[in-house]
């Protein structure tokens, strides 16, 4: 039975956000809108840290690959979405549902495990400025990054092959607007005790252990910052993490608002709502408060312009 049924699977169904077909053109427009500024804004920050030298550093090197993964993750998701209202056609293939799965929760571990680095990073840099180069030197942080996607690979196929042993009895709707792993599980005709096990274990460690990091590398710098005699030393030292707090705060809060919303025994649209913002608006908003917040960026960019505009 439980093979015939695994034939019979061939597609999902991602019910969206809305049915309300008034509706479907201004969701086309707010996020193809959403999307085109995420890549642009992205794109941007990666080519003025490329073209700058003096912004060569760790702290920029963990910004670009913030960067690209926040393109890459909005991409896993956003342009089929807009496929499929534009064609109003809410399916997606078995195959494309778990490749759209995999890569999401790549890109989505990736983000987080960046940002613990990043946060490690300026916990070096206030605490231990002395020692910041020799600690953070390009051998170092080209291992924290490998380390990052190695565990996000590794997390994201151990996943994605776990879901190929779970049979579904027909065609299903996700109540989401993307493939995501705890919604499928939902559908399952099979028993899916050791997924369920394997997904709350491992999430709740690279949840947990990287919250725990940023919370630790930030009480640190409190505490140094408020050694620091002058208001001036002050602003200036917690200048330099404010962006990158801003972003911890809207991605966790995002995750938060996710987690509380879809851990009812009955998933609703309001969870995929809320999906939004750490999937779509967070990325968007990244690029924003990194430049906005930080006068080097402003800077490159301001470069990055000019030179643009004298090629043409």
């Amino acid at each position: 039975m439980e093979t015939e049924n695994q034939t019979v699977i061939s597609k999902f169904i991602l019910l969206g956000l809305s049915d309300d077909a008034d509706l479907q053109p201004l969701l086309i427009g707010l996020f193809l809108y959403m999307y085109l500024v995420c890549v642009t804004g992205n794109l941007l920050i990666i080519l003025a840290i490329i073209s700058e030298s003096n912004l060569h550093t760790p702290m920029y090197f963990f910004l670009s690959n913030l960067s690209f993964t926040d393109i890459c993750f909005t991409s896993t998701i956003v342009p089929k979405m807009l496929v499929n209202i534009q064609k109003q056609n809410k399916g997606i293939t078995y195959e494309g549902c778990l490749t759209q799965m995999y890569f999401f929760m790549i890109f989505a571990g990736l983000d987080n495990l960046l940002l613990t680095v990043m946060a490690y990073d300026r916990f070096v840099a206030i605490c231990h400025p002395l020692h910041y180069t020799v600690i953070m030197n390009p051998h170092l942080c080209g291992l924290l990054l490998l380390l990052s996607w190695l565990i996000c690979l590794t997390y994201s196929l151990l996943q994605s092959l776990m879901v190929l042993r779970v049979s579904f009895c027909k065609e299903t709707e996700i109540p989401h607007f993307f493939c995501e792993l705890a919604q499928i599980l939902k559908l399952a005709c099979s028993d899916t005790l050791v997924n369920d096990i394997v997904l709350y274990f491992v999430t709740g460690l690279l949840g947990v252990i990287p919250l725990t990091g940023i919370l630790f590398s930030y009480s640190r710098i409190i505490f140094s910052i408020m050694g620091i005699s002058s208001s001036g030393g002050k602003y200036k030292a917690f200048s330099t993490c404010g962006s990158h707090l801003s972003v911890v705060t809207l991605f966790y809060g995002a995750g938060l608002g996710v987690y509380l919303t879809s851990g009812t025994a009955h998933p609703s649209r309001k969870g995929s709502i809320a999906s939004v913002m750490y999937t779509v608006v967070t990325p968007m908003l990244n690029p924003f408060i990194y430049s906005l917040r930080n006068r080097d960026m402003k800077g490159a960019l301001r470069r990055l312009f000019t030179r643009g505009t004298y090629s043409l």
